[in-house]
């Protein structure tokens, strides 16, 4: 998996900018403060952990692909820049007052593992803030009328809330919010659902290369025909019937608040 990110980190940088309303929002559920220490968990380029460090505070961003970091240390020489996984940190102790792990955690192999990690990094008052999918959101994703195998192998390794919810018990954490999230046109972070209401955006070569389903999941073939049809029912106007029957009300990602139990 680190291989294959570190083909996409090459060009990653030219479609996911940091989204200014996805930061706002992750800067006040972390609740940053200017003396505060955080860490983004799987940063990639760090966009968003720059984008926040701007607010305050004193940052590490950790990724496991030596070809993200390398855009990262470019991005900001100031921000600690490092090797490491979710398992395993290799960082001390009771030290964090926030942790930021933002459309990631559907690659980490032991949910159970990594959150007790981030517990053990967490103050006791510190703040662990996801933002993710779950597989309940994405099967509303009309997407998977175009591309439906790769749909549903990423719905397959996506966690859902109840899973997240249990794995972060078991590390001695509990949820405190559970907030809703729905695409708007105008995201500047074009991650796998940046297109629900820009269809065009998907024929784009680079928006592709740095989303995972179509870097890591898809299959060439599945892709082509999926765009012909695409564009096909955008000339024909048909396109915005299929996406009204996908509308539904659960959002299309999560933001999760969770906090280490008090002993």
């Amino acid at each position: 998996m680190t291989a294959l990110y570190d083909q996409i980190g090459k060009a990653y940088d030219r479609t996911r900018s940091a989204d200014p309303f996805l930061v706002e929002r992750m800067g006040d559920l972390l609740g940053i403060q200017t003396n505060g220490h955080y860490l983004d968990i799987g940063c990639g380029t760090g966009n968003y952990t720059a984008a926040l460090a701007q607010k305050g505070g004193h940052w590490i961003g950790m990724d496991p692909s030596e070809e993200m970091l390398s855009k990262a240390r470019q991005r900001d020489q100031h921000i600690r820049w490092q090797s490491g996984l979710a398992e395993n940190t290799g960082l001390g102790d009771l030290f964090f007052d926030g942790v930021l792990a933002s459309l990631t955690i559907h690659h980490w192999p032991d949910l159970t593992r990594a959150f007790s990690e981030l517990t053990r990094i967490l103050k006791p008052e510190g703040r662990l803030v996801l933002f993710t999918s779950t597989p309940e959101q994405m099967r509303g994703y009309w997407l998977r009328h175009y591309f439906p195998q790769m749909m549903a192998d990423s719905i397959e390794r996506m966690p859902s809330i109840d899973f997240v919810e249990t794995a972060l018990h078991k590390a001695g954490m509990t949820i405190e919010m559970v907030m809703r999230y729905e695409v708007h046109p105008e995201l500047q972070d074009h991650f796998l659902y940046s297109g629900k209401h820009l269809p065009d955006l998907y024929f784009d070569p680079e928006i592709r290369a740095g989303i995972s389903s179509f870097s890591i999941l898809a299959h060439q073939g599945e892709v082509e025909n999926g765009l012909n049809d695409l564009e096909s029912d955008l000339k024909s106007g048909r396109i915005w019937d299929i996406i009204s029957s996908f509308a539904h009300d659960l959002g299309d990602y999560l933001f999760v608040q969770a906090k280490p139990n008090q002993v």
